[in-house]
């Protein structure tokens, strides 16, 4: 997200953090840190692809990549580092490139925090928060993540070639 964010788009990305927190936060209040809580997660985790909803393990990674497509193709323009790599290698960028990202993907998280309460409501009949904090990560953060900097290294490479093509 080279360019400035709207007042929307912040707020979305507040919201979306302050939910992750409280549900973090719910999470261990109700059920604790334990050896027995973490094993749950981790089968719960497995077994969500083979159970209902499972078309949101396709739709947020694709919406994710958009996004990344998106704001990759801005960074190829505006000539910015790579993503992943500036939050790995510049501390004094890191906060602002994630915050980028959050504010890219926070409808994203909204909707798979959500997709996820519901999930958990029709298979567990409850609700593990932290859970759905993990699950909303891993399929719209986690890929914007990682494919923002190749989208704009192919974005750089495309505009390359049209450019040669222009001078000929």
């Amino acid at each position: 997200m080279a360019g400035t964010a709207s007042k929307t788009q912040i707020i979305l990305a507040q919201l979306a953090v302050a939910l992750m927190v409280a549900f973090v936060a719910v999470g261990v209040a109700w059920y604790g840190i334990s050896a027995e809580v973490r094993e749950r997660i981790w089968q719960n985790l497995l077994d969500r692809p083979g159970g209902t909803m499972t078309f949101r393990f396709i739709l947020q990674p694709i919406m994710a990549t958009i996004a990344a497509l998106f704001d990759g193709v801005k960074d190829a323009r505006t000539g910015r580092s790579p993503y992943l790599w500036t939050i790995f290698s510049v501390p004094e960028k890191r906060g602002s490139r994630l915050r980028e990202g959050l504010i890219s993907t926070a409808r994203i998280v909204l909707l798979g925090l959500f997709m996820d309460l519901i999930y958990q409501f029709i298979e567990f009949k409850s609700f593990h928060p932290a859970e759905a904090v993990i699950m909303a990560l891993l399929l719209a953060f986690v890929p914007y993540l990682l494919l923002r900097g190749p989208c704009a290294r192919i974005a750089r490479w495309w505009r390359g070639d049209a450019l040669k093509n222009e001078i000929r």
